[in-house]
């Protein structure tokens, strides 16, 4: 979700989709193979590139949120690897009626109840469906 670059960043010229002031205002931790120093933005974010795994990611966004709620983002890759290790308490997802085409499975290969989740909550309207999935 960083950016577009597939394999070894080829500068550090790349700085995100947002501009100088990203929307997170708080510590990012970005899923890399390839290492990459800190970039520190306007606002509060400051994207860290964790090369060591989503254990690694996790726990340093916990440390940085200091007992507040961590929120997962990125592909459907990076969801599956998180959710296969039971590392997600809660998932809201938002289906919105409109056809985009070709992409990946989220739950491809993903057996929830065998993991633990179960669908908690959802609503619908005529612009999207809420499924909240919670990890007994």
């Amino acid at each position: 979700m960083f950016g577009p670059v597939r394999g070894p960043w080829p500068d550090e010229s790349w700085r995100g989709w947002w501009g100088e002031n990203p929307v997170y205002h708080v510590p990012v931790f970005v899923l890399t193979h390839h290492a990459r120093a800190p970039l520190v933005m306007e606002g509060g974010t400051t994207f860290h590139f964790v090369t060591e795994g989503i254990e690694s990611a996790l726990a340093q966004a916990r440390k940085a949120a200091g007992g507040k709620d961590v929120r997962v983002g990125g592909g459907v890759n990076v969801i599956q690897q998180y959710l296969r290790q039971r590392l997600i308490d809660e998932m809201h997802i938002a289906i919105s009626p409109v056809l985009l085409g070709a992409g990946e499975r989220l739950f491809e290969g993903i057996n929830l109840p065998a993991l633990g989740y179960a669908c908690t909550r959802h609503e619908s309207s005529p612009l999207a469906t809420h499924v909240v999935l919670t990890r007994q």
